[in-house]
């Protein structure tokens, strides 16, 4: 398998060798007809996709990140360190810069490329003190009445020994209390992948936007399937049940929009990733621009009030047969 191809791609992943092998030796027709098979492969293969190929295009390692997102979509970018109360968590990326000449504080997950920075950005999976941070930031920007960008793709928030003595609960908990109450626009995307409330603690926003081929559920498909048969390696089969992807989580009402990717997926492109990420933020904040504080609070505690369905009797309620 040609480097970057996942296993559901091998059939064009033969087709792109072969292009490679008859470009390198002139052959021009055979060129041209296989050039046209391998766009209509594309088009067949990523038109159906299941959960979990979906799956691994939100953790492909070639996926764009925060930064990557940061480089092509904001100006001016100035990034703040630190919690001011423990250290600087390299997991969590914030600051503050432009979007086409609006001021934003933009906040996102960061995972890292080769061995070296996954360790150093922890594979994504922020301490509390990188929500400790992220909600510094977002605080700054509620203060000065800048609208907030996050990108959202971890795995989970860090479950180690150390996060937790630290209060990695009390820190994503204090984040979702106090992102509702901010009056400035907030507008989240999840890029990649959604992982519980580690996700969660960056995504209380009056929209929230989903990549096309981005996940967002309480759990990761092995997780799940270790819980409910004590099986990580039926991962494929949970995620088909867990309905976890974009358009499925739109039809429930969870996610306010699918921002499209290049065909592929977003490592394909990352300028025209970047380019339909920023058209989709641009739209719905100006969309939430002209709305008064109080209103986008209110927006915001009624979006995520209205989410789920309570069944049951209520304390000292009448019960009827």
């Amino acid at each position: 398998m040609p480097e970057g191809w996942l296993d559901f791609e091998q059939p064009l992943a033969d087709l792109v060798t072969r292009l490679e092998e008859l470009s390198a030796i002139g052959a021009k027709d055979e060129v041209k007809r296989l050039q046209e098979q391998i766009e209509k492969q594309k088009a067949k293969l990523y038109s159906d996709l299941t959960p979990w190929q979906r799956v691994l295009l939100a953790r492909h390692p070639r996926r764009p990140y925060t930064l990557d997102y940061i480089e092509r979509i904001v100006t001016d970018f100035t990034e703040l360190h630190g919690d001011r109360g423990f250290a600087d968590d390299p997991a969590l990326v914030a600051g503050i810069g432009r979007i086409d000449g609006v001021g934003f504080a933009v906040v996102g997950h960061q995972k890292g490329r080769d061995t070296k920075e996954k360790l150093h950005r922890n594979f994504g999976m922020p301490h509390p003190e990188g929500y400790r941070k992220a909600l510094r930031v977002m605080e700054l920007a509620a203060r000065f009445g800048l609208p907030i960008l996050t990108l959202v793709d971890t795995a989970g928030a860090y479950p180690g020994v150390g996060a937790e003595e630290r209060g990695q609960g009390e820190a994503i908990a204090r984040n979702l209390r106090e992102m509702a109450t901010f009056e400035v626009p907030i507008v989240a995307v999840v890029t990649g992948e959604g992982g519980s409330g580690g996700a969660l603690a960056i995504a209380v926003g009056n929209r929230v936007l989903m990549q096309e081929n981005a996940v967002y559920s309480v759990i990761t498909p092995e997780g799940c399937a270790s819980i409910l048969w004590h099986d990580g390696t039926r991962g494929e089969e949970a995620a088909k049940s867990m309905r976890m992807t974009a358009r499925e989580l739109k039809e429930f009402g969870i996610i306010d929009e699918v921002v499209p990717e290049p065909l592929g997926g977003a490592h394909q492109d990352w300028d025209e990733a970047a380019r339909l990420l920023k058209d989709a933020v641009m739209s719905n904040y100006r969309a939430l621009a002209g709305q008064s504080g109080a209103e986008l609070v209110a927006g915001r505690v009624a979006r995520f009030g209205a989410i789920g369905v309570y069944s049951g009797n209520q304390p000292n309620s009448e019960v009827r047969s």
